[in-house]
């Protein structure tokens, strides 16, 4: 039994691994900032892309010792930014200390003046105080942080700015205090747009529409959406991100048919880690696609660890797709505190109407006759004044196309129209035509995305070359999934 437990300790990577034989986290954090150090000097980016993934590899391991030796081996004791840094930390007793011995006996600590590792000792306290709730420390670290940032105007740290300006927001925003850093992050934003830092506009533009979307300035965020400068996406999350965003924005502008796009892209191009996104792009997606009066498919709601969460939203589609008005009432007041927390219940109000018209169609076709006092009781209006809230109903499916139908006034009937061949109208030629045009777009991105070697036409390349470029290509895709599933 012993061994089995041994042989799942040390089945994952090395930089993974908790063992008594393998690297310690101080000795893997040493490493991260050689590697930091490196690039710096060489004008990297991917290696100083690589150190921060790696230092999210290690999260879990962090504790108030380790990050105390680490500042130990990187800056001077006794220095400003040292104790500064060394206060926000929590105290703890020396038999937690984790020292790495062996490497401590043979190396000395040598100190770094580097900026970029000068930032990287700040989001590795800001990360160890947030996952340990020290929110008001993390607050103080982080806007010592960005004061330090607005100094700096060096590409190799970008990458370490904008992971910084993520954890600054997320700080301010589970203390309540969002509101306050909107005006520092424009400020962020102009900077960044000053220096060029098309990762930093990309996340600082996530971070102020996650902002205004907070406190519903929908009106502002797409102000600001509108007018921020465009370029080609360099980070897939911060991307998925923005189309999220967008999607809300939309929604709420009641652009249903361009919100759906962006919400099921967002969804589509978001890492298979990132359930929680996932959810919440299927979420409001499900309510988009209702209010377009689409049904979404059941296999939406039955992927794989989503079951529970789109329980509430699966039940409000079934209600939809009846027609039924009393149900929707009854699947809304049952699951309020669900839309409430999702702030989607104000558009749930808005599907009431689509309710009452898929109602109202079913009855149409059920029926070549039927009184409005009928379809009142079906349509189970709870009005003071039923009858005449039917009349208003009917005319108004007839005037928007939802029915094909007369209304007998005198007589107060609805008389509905014979059905006809669908086949003889333009739907099916419209909707054939909607699905060429989803392929066509799919394989014009998958041609923009496709990546040649230079040169490839005018000379052949050995089999030695060859075997050297495909490995590379391994590499970089691994890279390029294992940081997919970084942010989320």
């Amino acid at each position: 039994m012993t061994q089995d437990v041994e042989m799942k300790e040390q089945a994952p990577p090395p930089s993974n691994s908790v063992t008594s034989t393998g690297p310690s986290t101080l000795q893997h954090l040493k490493e991260i900032a050689s590697l930091i150090e490196t690039g710096a000097y060489a004008r990297e980016v991917r290696r100083i892309v690589r150190a921060v993934r790696l230092t999210i590899a290690l999260r879990q391991k962090l504790n108030a010792s380790v990050v105390s030796a680490f500042l130990n081996f990187v800056l001077v004791p006794g220095s400003e930014l040292h104790s500064r840094l060394w206060s926000y930390l929590p105290k703890e007793d020396e038999h937690d200390m984790e020292v790495d011995t062996a490497s401590s006996a043979t190396q000395a600590p040598v100190k770094h003046a580097l900026p970029e590792l000068e930032i990287y000792c700040y989001l590795l306290v800001l990360i160890f105080l947030i996952d340990q709730k020290r929110y008001s420390e993390a607050k103080a670290c982080s806007s010592v942080s960005i004061a330090r940032l607005k100094n700096l105007n060096r590409r190799t740290v970008d990458v370490l700015a904008s992971r910084l300006y993520f954890y600054y927001s997320l700080s301010y925003e589970v203390t309540g205090d969002l509101a306050e850093i909107r005006g520092n992050l424009l400020a962020l934003h102009r900077i960044a747009t000053l220096r060029h830092d098309e990762l930093g506009q990309e996340t600082l533009l996530n971070l102020l529409l996650r902002n205004y979307l907070h406190y519903n300035l929908y009106d502002q965020a797409e102000k600001l959406r509108s007018k921020a400068p465009r370029f080609e996406a360099h980070s897939n999350q911060q991307f998925c991100r923005y189309l999220f965003y967008l999607g809300k924005i939309r929604t709420i502008q009641l652009e249903y048919t361009d919100a759906k796009e962006s919400l099921l892209q967002a969804a589509r191009k978001a890492p298979v880690a990132a359930l929680g996104f996932r959810i919440q792009c299927n979420k409001w997606a499900v309510i988009v696609r209702l209010l377009l009066g689409e049904i979404p498919e059941r296999t939406v709601f039955m992927q794989k660890g989503m079951e529970k969460a789109l329980r509430p939203y699966f039940e409000l589609t079934n209600a939809v797709r009846i027609g039924d008005l009393e149900l929707f009432r009854n699947v809304a007041d049952k699951f309020s505190s669900t839309f409430s927390s999702d702030r989607t219940h104000n558009l749930i109000v808005r599907l009431r109407h689509n309710v009452i018209r898929t109602g109202l169609r079913n009855i149409s076709i059920s029926y070549s006759r039927i009184s409005l006092a009928d379809v009142a009781k079906k349509l189970r209006l709870d009005s003071a004044n039923p009858v005449a809230d039917a009349e208003s109903i009917v005319a108004k499916a007839i005037r928007d196309g939802a029915v094909d139908a007369t209304l007998d006034h005198a007589n107060g009937w609805m008389v509905s129209k014979e059905m006809g061949d669908i086949y003889s109208t333009n739907e099916p030629q419209i909707a054939f035509n909607s699905r060429i045009a989803f392929c066509l777009n799919m394989y014009n991105e998958a041609v923009r995305a496709l990546r040649f070697p230079p040169n490839s036409h005018k000379e052949k390349e050995s089999a030695e070359k060859r075997r050297e470029r495909q490995q590379q290509e391994q590499e970089l895709a691994k890279h390029i999934a294992e940081e997919d599933d970084d942010e989320f």
